[in-house]
């Protein structure tokens, strides 16, 4: 019996499966037809070898223009050239093999023979070529082993990732091989969902990705391939999302005589129904007992940071402090200057000029004179900064705060998922 978790030393030759493994870790037979085609050609389609660049490691279908020996003794070479009849130079491709041993294949390789060629597109005399390039001959004739006869006589033909150890076609064979053998298998995913979402099944879907009948059942087989690769990322997501519902986070609830509504009740401008929308929304998010995840969207000018500002006061408001990452000292910088000219006296706390209820912004990167530094430290380890601002020294061992309840990040695709965990690890857990 095949299936999928059988190991491919089991059905392919040894030769063949070594380089698999080597090349792009594929130890069984799921792993080898989960390595899907890049591409499908139709057979006589020619490949636009006007588009081929120097150093590009190529496959392409050409046919054989001309082919002859030149040179002799030690120096003798065979020169082929391929393309199309109708191609100028630029539409065509020279081949070249060195040697003396190498003068075989010009009978091989006649005028008219149709072939798939790989190698490393190289340049001679402003001339494109492949030198001693593996190629692959598709006459389809009795000179062919029966499936691999059966591959290329068909009208569309797999082109997989490859490389110089293992091309195209060994792969092709491979797994012509394998689903010759393959037993069908049951489809994990139940039939009223593939009838409802138009899918073919599974094991239909992994024998088309590679046999297709036509380029229809092919992007058929792709859909469904897709489909699954999408659904299992969904699958994923949603155990991190019940992941985080199930961890303890200490509740932040609205407070209506605090530094938030202070702030509300001298803002300059009134709120758009957008921002009111999201500020509810994280309101009731920052009260539960599980920690908030939102990514919070919109264009420059939007007003992202008030909204961003709003929850990390109600954080402030609860007994908690917010860090705010910016990605450069620069953009620190300026979020610090604009929430501290933003909040006013309320971002004075315990300083001249500051109100009866507030708390402090505090700067730390990694640009700071040392007495500057050393002050932002205390501040964010006391507690007396309800808000600290910073660029990636935020993260670092020795930076400590008294209670973090909530982490703002800017453009967080700068960040690294552990620089990101990291300043989340500084949070306190109830």
């Amino acid at each position: 019996m095949t299936d999928l978790d059988t190991r491919l030393s089991d059905v392919i030759g040894g030769r063949t499966v070594k380089p698999l493994e080597n090349a792009f870790g594929l130890r069984t037979v799921g792993d080898l037809l989960r390595h899907y085609p890049r591409r499908m050609i139709e057979r006589g389609e020619l490949t636009e070898l006007s588009s081929l660049h120097v150093d590009d490691d190529v496959t392409v279908m050409a046919r054989v223009l001309k082919s002859e020996v030149k040179g002799f003794g030690k120096s003798l070479r065979v020169e082929v050239i391929v393309g199309a009849a109708d191609a100028g130079d630029t539409g065509r491709l020279q081949l070249v093999f060195f040697g003396n041993r190498s003068a075989w294949r010009v009978k091989e390789l006649q005028p008219g023979t149709l072939g798939l060629f790989s190698g490393r597109v190289g340049e001679f005399n402003r001339r494109r070529q492949l030198a001693h390039p593996d190629y692959k001959i598709l006459q389809g004739d009795d000179s062919l082993a029966e499936y691999e006869a059966d591959l290329y006589v068909g009208s569309l033909i797999p082109v997989y990732p490859a490389t110089k150890d293992i091309r195209t076609w060994v792969i092709a064979n491979s797994v012509a091989q394998v689903l010759s053998l393959l037993d069908p298998f049951v489809d994990p995913l139940p039939a009223e969902i593939r009838t409802r979402q138009h899918l073919l099944s599974l094991d239909t879907a992994l024998r088309a990705i590679h046999r297709p009948d036509d380029r229809e059942q092919w992007y058929a087989a792709r859909k469904r391939l897709k489909w699954d690769e999408a659904m299992g990322i969904q699958l994923v997501l949603a155990q991190r999302r019940r992941a985080a519902l199930a961890s303890p986070a200490v509740p932040r609830p609205h407070s209506p005589d605090s530094i938030l509504a202070g702030f509300d009740a001298q803002l300059p401008f009134t709120l758009t129904a957008g921002q009111r929308e999201v500020g509810a929304l994280l309101t009731a998010e920052l009260a539960q007992p599980h920690p908030m995840h939102r990514l919070l969207q919109g264009e420059v000018g939007s007003g992202k940071t008030v909204v961003a500002l709003r929850a990390m006061l109600q954080v402030v408001d609860a007994g908690g402090q917010a860090a705010f990452l910016a990605p450069t000292e620069v953009l620190a910088v300026q979020h610090a200057r604009t929430i501290e000219a933003m909040l006013g006296p309320l971002g004075q706390a315990g300083r001249l000029g500051g109100g009866e209820v507030g708390t402090r912004v505090a700067l730390l990167t990694g640009a700071l004179p040392a007495a500057a530094r050393k002050r932002a430290l205390l501040d964010a380890a006391s507690g007396a900064a309800g808000i600290v601002v910073g660029t990636h020294a935020l993260i670092q061992e020795h930076v400590q705060f008294a209670e973090l309840g909530l982490v703002v990040v800017d453009e967080q695709h700068r960040f690294g998922v552990e620089q990101r965990d990291a300043l989340r690890g500084k949070a306190k857990q109830p």
